[in-house]
């Protein structure tokens, strides 16, 4: 019996290239999907620039490529500008921002989340004239949920903001902010043509010149507000938006707003409204820590030594001369010589100790604090029963 040898099967070779085979078509079927997309990009962007112009804002790119392949798409807009055009104003308004550069990334599998990065700086201007702003930063981006249709919720985020008065000699700084964050979204349920919109504003290291001096000196905050009565979108002139808000019965509901400057700290809840003459009606709960650091930051102390203005007078003590007020100082160091001199001296502490007589004792965030309300009645701002301020209409 002889010894009989089979030969060996042969193996098929066609799992071995089976899956190479198949990365291949998926990356020419996904190459072929992403350049189709790309070439997309241009036709969709043109559409939504129509859309918006009808609503009043005109988006311009100097120049526009498209990268980010595989698996995003990444938009870059050199020399970018948008003017917003109100459509209300007669004749019409128009305000030209520019800037050097928007770059937009979207995810190929996430479309409607956009997020942009921007390069400044940028200046706005009224249109045809010259730039009377000028914005510069160090990082700003934002991200957007929601487009091509309107928008579901959107953030803003800027470091090392800057803005100037321009036009001048020289520019003249009017705000510095190291970090500001900037989000809003639509709240659920709300009507498409009344929208509400809840915001929250964070500030940290900014300051506000041309103000108050209390606003020069660096302060933090963090506000939650929702504002409701908005009909549209639309650029228009803030007294037609005030009035359309008025109108539709809106208001501005302060949830929660905490902002802390030094040893001055402050919260505060309410809401506010306009009345049909334009002026701001409503009430604040406030509670501050720190109220007697606030007297010496208003210069109360000073004008009582250099004078008090009749304005300043008309709003405290309704009646009261400013020429009545100097004339009693001199008829005291008259009598008594340096009296009237101590009385102006230690009258910061006595407007301390009645500013701080108003509302009740609280404890804000381990601090000895007071709460009181902060009323608003046809403008008139009152601290307690105290006018210390008139606002005037917003339309």
């Amino acid at each position: 019996m002889s010894d009989q040898t089979s030969a060996p099967r042969r193996r098929s070779r066609f799992g071995l290239y089976a899956v190479p085979v198949a990365v291949l078509i998926a990356a020419v079927a996904w190459s072929a999907f992403w350049f189709f997309a790309a070439s997309q990009v241009g036709v969709q962007a043109d559409a939504w620039r129509a859309q918006e112009a009808k609503a009043g804002r005109v988006y311009d790119c100097g120049d526009r490529s498209v990268a980010g392949y595989p698996f995003r798409f990444e938009v870059r807009c050199t020399d970018p500008s948008v003017m917003l055009v109100s459509q209300t104003a007669s004749p019409q308004m128009a305000f030209v921002a520019r800037l050097a550069e928007i770059l937009v990334v979207a995810q190929v599998y996430d479309p409607k989340l956009v997020i942009a990065e921007f390069k400044g700086p940028a200046t706005i201007a009224e249109r045809g004239a010259q730039p009377t702003l000028s914005v510069s930063w160090s990082k700003g981006r934002s991200s957007v949920v929601g487009l091509p249709a309107v928008p579901q919720r959107a953030s803003l985020v800027f470091d090392d903001l800057a803005i100037d008065r321009t036009g001048g000699a020289t520019p003249a700084p009017l705000a510095r902010v190291n970090h500001i964050e900037l989000h809003g979204r639509q709240v659920d349920g709300s009507a498409p043509d009344s929208p509400a919109i809840e915001t929250v504003l964070q500030i940290a290291g900014g300051t506000l010149q041309d103000v108050h001096p209390l606003l020069a000196q660096p302060f933090n905050a963090d506000i939650h507000a929702r504002l409701n009565g908005l009909k549209d979108f639309s650029p228009k002139p803030w007294p037609d938006r005030f009035r359309e808000i008025q109108a539709a019965g809106g208001s501005v509901e302060i949830q929660q707003s905490r902002i802390e400057q030094g040893d001055v700290l402050s919260v505060a809840a309410g809401t506010l409204r306009l009345n049909a003459q334009g002026r701001i009606e409503g009430e604040l709960q406030m509670t501050v820590a720190g109220l007697e650091r606030v007297i010496p930051a208003l210069g109360i102390d000073k004008m009582l030594e250099e004078g008090v203005p009749q304005s300043t007078l008309d709003r405290v003590a309704p009646g009261v001369k400013s020429q009545d007020l100097s004339n009693l100082f001199g008829a005291l160091d008259r009598a008594i010589p340096g009296l009237g001199k101590v009385i102006k001296q230690n009258a910061n502490a006595g407007i301390s100790a009645g500013i701080n007589s108003l509302g009740t004792e609280a404890t804000l965030e381990g601090k000895k604090a007071r709460s009181f309300p902060l009323r608003f009645a046809d403008g008139a701002v009152f601290l307690g029963p105290l006018k210390v301020a008139q606002i005037p209409p917003l339309f």
